[in-house]
């Protein structure tokens, strides 16, 4: 199949970039590269420098490559900037996304497999969270998420265009051989910032200790990067025109903070300076989705449920490249165990 993956220099959409061409897809990627880097995309892919506003470029290379789907992975991704700047979240994540449904509408493209946030469900009813429960975010990312969810299903309905809607929480690790990893700036995510603090000698801020947990600390969802990735492409190549399909993408029984901190220090063979803080406010004792559809329907299983499988080829990533993709390979891979 020939596909657009849009945001495909990003950490995800890299990451499905390759698993769709070791599948035998040809990819387009688009990505204006405001935080996806070009070293990223495999060089199997033809890569466009260039925004979903820009409506007669993506008509004109929809045509120009024949592209029967669209993976669209573009979008921000910070729920506190969401809170402060929430303008920036519904234009790129929602109003561009309709500009993108509507060039696909043009140009006869019906397929889409959109990559959303289980945070569409704000505080869930229960855990883990299925499928039907309500969508009830609870910040500017979480709702400019359900707005677009909401937009693709009504495209379905009048256009008949076919799509799939992956929900997930955390997404951790990179590719086992450590080529294409987690580079954001700055960096939000807990396991890159606990792997930043080893590599720098800094510490990390742990929030909260006494929630009804088994250790204290918040449950969190992880999957890993690659898994997701081949989620995407089972997604794609189940989907039908004209129908679509919502499926959550999670671990079932999630990970502690504390067992990410214990799993992270068991990797790098180091103990990490742990600053235990108040709670901050809003933040739910345990937030773990169920795959239970998806492995179903698809027959989707995770290669790496292990959290320390996760940190492991973080770790491999961030040491290899201690700036980024501009950084310099400076750690062997040697010196790391393979799982």
């Amino acid at each position: 199949m020939r596909v657009l993956v849009t945001g495909g220099a990003g950490y995800i959409g890299s990451h499905a970039v390759r698993e769709l061409i070791n599948s035998g897809h040809h990819v387009t990627v688009l990505d204006n590269l405001s935080k996806g880097h070009e070293e990223a995309v495999d060089p199997r892919a033809t890569l466009l420098v260039g925004s979903t506003t820009n409506h007669e470029l993506i008509i004109q290379r929809l045509h120009a490559h024949q592209i029967e789907a669209v993976m669209h992975f573009a979008a921000d991704i910070e729920v506190g900037e969401s809170v402060l700047d929430p303008y920036k979240y519904y234009a790129n994540n929602f109003s561009n996304t309709l500009k993108l449904l509507h060039t696909m509408v043009i140009a006869g493209v019906k397929k889409i497999v959109f990559s959303s946030t289980a945070a569409v469900y704000g505080n869930p009813e229960r855990t883990p969270i299925e499928e039907d429960q309500r969508r009830n975010p609870i910040n500017p990312y979480g709702r400019s998420k359900m707005m677009t969810e909401m937009a693709i299903e009504d495209f379905c309905h009048a256009y008949g265009i076919g799509y799939t809607i992956l929900r997930y929480f955390n997404v951790a690790g990179a590719s086992p051989d450590a080529s294409i990893g987690e580079d954001h700036k700055p960096e939000s995510h807990l396991i890159p910032r606990i792997l930043h603090a080893v590599r720098d000698g800094g510490e990390v801020r742990l929030f909260g200790t006494d929630y009804d947990t088994s250790d204290g600390t918040c449950i969190r969802d992880y999957v890993h990067v690659v898994d997701l990735a081949r989620a995407h492409i089972l997604a794609l190549e189940k989907m039908e025109e004209g129908k679509g399909n919502i499926y959550n993408i999670g671990s079932e029984k999630g990970f502690s903070v504390r067992e990410v901190i214990a799993a992270c220090e068991k990797v790098v063979g180091n103990r990490i300076n742990v600053i235990e803080e108040k709670r901050r406010p809003g933040d739910p004792a345990v937030l773990v989705a169920s795959s239970k559809k998806i492995r179903k329907d698809l027959n989707w299983e995770p290669i790496y449920p292990r959290i320390e499988t996760l940190v492991q080829h973080a770790w491999r990533w961030h040491s290899n490249h201690p700036s980024g993709y501009a950084g310099p390979l400076d750690l062997q891979l040697s010196t790391f165990q393979t799982s």
